[in-house]
C-alpha cells in the first residue's frame, strides 16, 4: 500500500516525481485552491490562467498535468479538480477533496513520490486526503503476469504511487498523526475487501474465505469460530446448508469477535457471503452471471470493519458474522418448491432458489439476535430491484427503527458512501405468505428490495434495533474507474461500518 508521510516541506524544494494541486470550479474560470500559494507564485500568480488555456475547468475529478516551474525539484505539477468553489469562509467539502486525492493517486500510478499540496485546513482534512490517495492507488493484478513482470522492472510500468506526502500536514501533531493512521487502518481493510470481491470464485470459495478470516483474526487478536457443514447440520442452519447444498464447495458460517475491556455498546454485523452465484436451479439467464464473483461483497465489508475496529482499538464491541456458500445447480441442489426449516425453527418455502442471499442471512442474523447486541447491521449485494431503484452509485437502507435508520445514512454519508433511506411498508409482507410453510422467500415483484428487507426483518429477535444496507448497486463497478474507486470490487459500507462502530464507543449512535 502507498506509504504516507505528514511534511512541512515547501513544494519547490522537495523532492518528489509530482506535485498535487488543487483546482476550484469558480465562476469566472478555475481557481488555484489553498495549499498551492508557492506553485501559484513560482507561475508569477497565473498558474489558474494557465491551466485554464489548456482546458482545465476545476471540475471534480479532472486532471491536467504540465512541466513545474525552474528551480522546482520535482518536474510536473498535476492539477486536479475539487469541483465548486466553497463559498467564503467555507473549507470544501470531505468528499471532494477524498475524490480529488483519488484520482491524482490514479493518475501517478508508476510513480514513486509525490507531494500533495491539496488544502489542509485542520487533521480531519488530512485523513479524507490521506484516505483518498490509499483508496485511489488500488490496484488488482494478482493475475496478471505482464503486471508482475513490469512492475518489477525498475521505474517503468504501472505500479501503484509508492509514496505520497501531505504538504501541510503537522507530523508532531497528535491530531494529525492520529487521522492518517486511522486512514491507513481503515483503508488497507477496506482495500482487502476489494481483493476478495475481485478473486475468481475458482480460488474464492468459503472454505477459502474462511481461512482468510482466520488468518486476519489470529494477526488482530479477534476471536474466530468457523462453523462448517457438519456443525450447521448439527445446529440446524436450514438456510444456510440449502443454500449452499448444490456446490462441491460447503458453506461456511464464519463469528468474528472483536472484544474491548472499555466497550459499553455492542454491535453485530451480518455479511452475506455468496462466492459465486450462478442463481442455482432458478439459473440466471446469459449475460449475468459474469460478474457473480462479488455477491461476497457484504461478508468482504463486514470482515473488513471489524478487522479495522480492532486495529483502531474502538472501545465497542463488534461481531461480525460472515454468512458463506456458492449457490450451484446440480442433483442435489435445493429446487423451486422445497421447504427448508431455518435456524430460527420458522420454515421458508423456497419459490426461487436465485433469491438465495435472503436464506444464508436470515440464519446469520438469528444467530447473532441470540446474543442480544445493541443493534444488528447485515450488508448484501441482495436485489436487482435496489439497483433499479437507486442507480450504480447509491445503497439503500432499511430498519426497524426510524432513528437508527437515520443515524446510519448519516454515518454513510459522512464517509462518504452515498445511501438513502427506504420503507419496510407492511402491505408488501402479505405478498410472502405461503400455504406450505410459514412465509414464502419471494413476494410482489414490484418493490422487490424492499420485499428482502421485510423477510430479512422476520429473523431479527424481537426488541433488537436492526438495520439492513442493499449494496447490490454500488458493491461492484462495472464502468470505469472514477475518483478513489476502482473498477471492480469498490468495498463499499465498509466505511459506514467502522463510522457506526466509532459513534457506538463515543456513546453517540442514536
Amino acid at each position: 500500500m502507498t506509504a504516507l508521510t505528514l511534511s512541512t516541506a515547501a513544494a519547490p524544494g522537495l523532492r518528489a516525481d509530482a506535485i498535487v494541486i488543487g483546482v476550484a470550479k469558480g465562476a469566472g474560470g478555475p481557481s488555484v485552491a489553498p495549499g498551492a500559494e508557492a506553485v501559484d507564485k513560482a507561475y508569477d500568480g497565473r498558474l489558474a490562467a494557465v491551466l485554464e488555456t489548456l482546458g482545465a475547468s476545476g471540475s471534480e475529478g479532472e486532471v491536467t498535468k504540465l512541466p513545474a516551474p525552474s528551480g522546482f525539484k520535482a518536474p510536473v505539477v498535476v492539477a486536479v479538480g475539487l469541483g465548486a468553489e466553497p463559498e467564503k469562509d467555507a473549507g470544501f467539502d470531505a468528499e471532494a477533496l477524498r475524490r480529488a486525492a483519488g484520482a491524482a493517486a490514479r493518475a501517478l500510478a508508476g510513480a514513486k513520490k509525490a507531494a500533495f499540496a491539496l488544502p489542509l485546513a485542520e487533521a480531519a482534512d488530512a485523513g479524507v486526503v490521506a484516505e483518498g490517495v490509499l483508496l485511489g492507488a488500488y490496484s488488482f493484478d494478482a493475475y496478471k503476469e505482464s503486471a508482475k513482470e513490469t512492475k518489477a522492472a525498475k521505474g517503468n510500468g504501472k505500479a501503484p504511487l509508492a509514496e505520497a506526502a501531505l504538504l501541510g500536514g503537522k507530523p508532531r501533531d497528535k491530531a494529525y498523526k492520529a487521522a492518517i493512521e486511522r486512514a491507513a487502518a481503515v483503508a488497507e481493510e477496506l482495500n482487502r475487501a476489494r481483493d476478495l470481491v475481485n478473486t475468481p470464485p475458482n480460488d474464492l470459495n468459503p472454505e477459502a474465505f474462511a481461512a482468510v478470516a482466520q488468518a486476519a483474526a489470529k494477526e488482530h487478536g479477534i476471536k474466530v469460530q468457523v462453523l462448517d457443514e457438519k456443525a450447521l447440520t448439527k445446529g440446524g442452519y436450514g438456510g444456510i446448508l440449502g443454500v449452499g447444498a448444490g456446490s462441491a464447495s460447503g458453506p461456511r458460517l464464519v463469528k468474528l469477535s472483536y472484544t474491548s475491556p472499555k466497550a459499553k455498546k455492542s454491535l453485530a454485523f451480518v455479511g452475506k457471503g455468496i462466492t459465486y452465484d450462478s442463481g442455482g436451479i432458478s439459473l440466471k439467464p446469459a449475460g449475468h452471471n459474469e460478474t457473480m464473483k462479488c455477491d461476497m461483497a457484504g461478508a468482504a465489508a463486514v470482515f473488513a470493519a471489524v478487522v479495522s475496529a480492532a486495529r483502531l482499538g474502538l472501545e465497542v464491541n463488534v461481531t461480525g458474522w460472515l454468512a458463506l456458500a456458492e449457490n450451484m445447480p446440480s442433483g442435489s441442489a435445493t429446487r423451486p418448491g422445497d421447504v427448508l426449516r431455518m435456524y430460527s425453527g420458522k420454515t421458508v418455502e423456497v419459490l426461487n432458489t436465485d433469491a438465495e442471499g435472503r436464506l444464508v442471512l436470515a440464519d446469520a442474523l438469528w444467530a447473532a439476535s441470540q446474543e442480544k447486541p445493541d443493534a444488528i447491521i447485515d450488508v448484501a449485494t441482495l436485489t436487482g430491484a435496489m439497483m433499479l431503484a437507486l442507480g450504480s452509485r447509491t445503497y439503500g437502507i432499511m430498519a426497524n427503527d426510524d432513528a437508527f435508520r437515520s443515524a446510519v445514512h448519516e454515518a454513510a454519508e459522512e464517509s462518504g458512501e452515498p445511501a438513502w433511506p427506504m420503507p419496510l411498508p407492511e402491505h408488501l409482507r402479505k405478498g410472502m405468505d405461503s400455504p406450505t410453510a410459514d412465509i414464502a422467500n419471494m413476494g410482489e415483484r414490484m418493490g422487490g428490495g424492499l420485499v428482502a428487507g421485510l423477510f430479512l426483518r422476520e429473523f431479527v429477535g424481537e426488541g433488537i434495533t436492526w438495520a439492513h444496507l442493499d449494496i447490490a448497486g454500488p458493491a461492484f463497478n462495472e464502468g470505469g474507474p472514477f475518483g478513489y474507486t476502482p473498477k471492480g470490487g469498490t468495498g463499499t459500507a465498509v466505511r459506514t461500518l467502522v463510522r457506526v462502530a466509532e459513534l457506538a464507543a463515543a456513546g453517540e449512535l442514536g
